[in-house]
């Protein structure tokens, strides 16, 4: 270590030559948020400095534009459908050099096997995926999925290669209550990452006192600025579903932006492949307003600030040579990247290991999803371009239903754990006029959720994604559309393009029954009850806001 640092210094000294020097570039200071003209040197893969160094390999960027690796503060990479390598293949040609993953949702699938999974995945890969330890598997003590991590479980992980801190704690009505086994998860590591979705007043003030630093579900300016002035680190969220970004930029100042950063949270392999990933981030703040400096240093600065990765997110003596070049920064289009100094090359698939098998249910009866009933109901109503839903009521005749009229649809959740455990509730906002569509992904717990206009085409798409032991399934008439998830039944095995040709196909089906746009995403958070208001179940529907089961009839 002591030899590497002395040729680290002499060669900082100028006394000896870099390994590899970076002419005429433009190079952007993420502490000063400036741009400096100069020339880049870089020995073993560290940063040696800005100056006038002669290398050993020389490019030559002609005035384009040097900018740090890019950084996602919070992401589940397995809302990508891809595997942990394949994700960092795609995501790495955009620029990102560095991911923060919660893998909370293998981990509610396979528990302790699925955290092993996606550490041994992270070998070899385009970019660093580093891991907050999933802090609430299940989401919800009600919640009964594949597995239970407590504190005891998740100990071992502690200190790790790869593991950072303790993850989006969901269970904000135990840490509010002081719940024992919260207490314990919360005192396992000093980095803990928040959750707390329209928390206010006293209760935000409790949740922060109690050791919760970081927030990504703001929807609302007033929301996120009463966090920062608490204190929270605000993640402004951009995924496939969550789209944050436009309500939230103003929030970023040249005084903020240290306590502000990108998150794509959950982003479909198309979303990355066709528009992009932190890049995408960058030039839709640039859109909404944000200056391209304020911009790129909440891409590269602030996460490594948060996490405490003193060892990058600014191009700086002593720090990694990860980075990417650009042409414009208002533009901000993603040229090359490099780790290490060296140009990343992610030409192949990048293949994975066995998949997880986690499927032990059969297809329900018809009998066991008949709605029956009248009265005033509780109806699940969707928010366009929001994970969040309203709760709605109707006047509802079980026999009315599907009731296209007023786009209310029946919607089933079956457990994928244990046989004979069927939901039905009601939703209000796909607008389909035809088909079914049923997945595998369904956050937290990932039982298998469908939504469609009528029983035989929801039993059919159901049947579907079991037979392939997870899938996201799209029937419509006789035609019958298929992305097989072999892995958990939360990603596939295939490369990130023929991923996207199926989600291609899918969208293509769900297209010919109307409706709203990306259906899947607002499906797989159907079942989410840590997020306001209605949500379903295996058990039935469930007040998020109450947080407990409630009757699909009002009484």
């Amino acid at each position: 270590m002591r030899q590497s640092l002395e040729s680290l210094r002499d060669a900082a000294r100028g006394l000896v030559p870099a390994d590899i020097i970076c002419k005429n570039a433009r190079i952007f200071n993420p502490f000063t948020c400036s741009w400096e003209t100069g020339t880049l040197a870089i020995k073993d893969g560290i940063v040696l400095g800005i100056g006038d160094y002669s290398g050993k390999t020389a490019h030559d960027f002609a005035g384009q534009y040097i900018v740090p690796g890019l950084i996602d503060a919070h992401v589940h990479i397995e809302s990508s459908l891809l595997t942990p390598r394949e994700y960092a293949r795609l995501v790495a040609l955009h620029g990102t050099t560095t991911v923060v993953a919660d893998p909370h949702e293998i981990a509610n699938v396979a528990g302790t096997r699925g955290l092993e999974f996606m550490l041994s995945e992270c070998e070899g890969a385009a970019a660093d995926i580093l891991f907050m330890l999933p802090s609430c598997v299940p989401a919800t003590p009600t919640e009964a999925g594949g597995a239970v991590l407590d504190a005891d479980a998740l100990r071992p992980f502690i200190g790790r290669a790869g593991i950072l801190g303790l993850g989006e704690m969901m269970n904000v009505p135990g840490v509010l209550a002081g719940d024992p086994q919260i207490q314990k998860k919360l005192g396992l590591s000093p980095l803990r990452d928040g959750h707390a979705p329209q928390l206010s007043g006293k209760d935000l003030n409790a949740y922060i006192l109690a050791g919760l630093q970081s927030d990504h579900e703001c929807i609302t300016l007033a929301e996120a600025q009463e966090k920062l002035e608490r204190g929270m680190v605000i993640f402004i969220r951009e995924g496939s579903t969550e789209r944050n970004i436009a309500a939230l930029i103003p929030l970023v100042s040249p005084a903020t932006v240290s306590r502000c950063c990108f998150a794509t949270d959950d982003c479909h392999a198309d979303l990355l492949m066709e528009s992009g990933h932190i890049d995408r981030c960058i030039r839709r703040a640039i859109e909404c307003g944000l200056s391209p400096e304020l911009a790129i240093r909440m891409a590269t600065l602030s996460p490594a600030e948060r996490f405490g990765l003193s060892d990058r997110g600014a191009l700086v003596p002593g720090r990694r040579a990860d980075f990417c070049i650009i042409d414009d920064p208002r533009s901000f289009v993603v040229r090359k990247v490099f780790r290490g100094g060296v140009e990343v090359a992610v030409t192949q698939p990048a293949g994975t290991r066995v998949p997880l098998e986690t499927f032990q249910c059969t297809t329900p009866s018809p009998g066991s999803i008949r709605l029956t009933g009248s009265g005033t109901a509780r109806v699940i109503g969707l928010v366009p371009g929001q994970i969040m839903t309203y709760p709605l009521e109707y006047a509802i005749d079980a026999h009315d239903i599907p009731d296209l009229s007023r786009d209310i649809l029946k919607v089933v959740v079956v457990s994928r754990y244990r046989l004979n455990s069927v939901g039905i509730g009601l939703v209000h906002g796909f607008g389909f006029s035809g088909g079914a569509i049923a997945s595998s992904v369904s956050h937290d717990t990932h039982n298998i959720i469908a939504v469609g206009t009528s029983d035989p085409e929801i039993l059919w798409a159901i049947d579907e994604v079991i037979k392939a032991r997870g899938a996201m399934v799209a029937v419509k008439g006789n035609t019958r559309t298929i992305l097989p998830l072999d892995c958990a039944g939360l990603m596939s095995t295939l490369p990130y393009s023929q991923v996207t040709a199926r989600l291609a196909d899918l969208h293509t089906t769900t297209a010919l029954m109307g409706g709203i746009e990306d259906p899947f995403m607002y499906l797989s958070f159907l079942a989410l009850t840590v997020i306001p208001t209605l949500r379903i179940t295996d058990r039935g529907l469930f007040d998020a806001v109450a947080f407990h089961d409630v009757p699909l009839f009002i009484i």
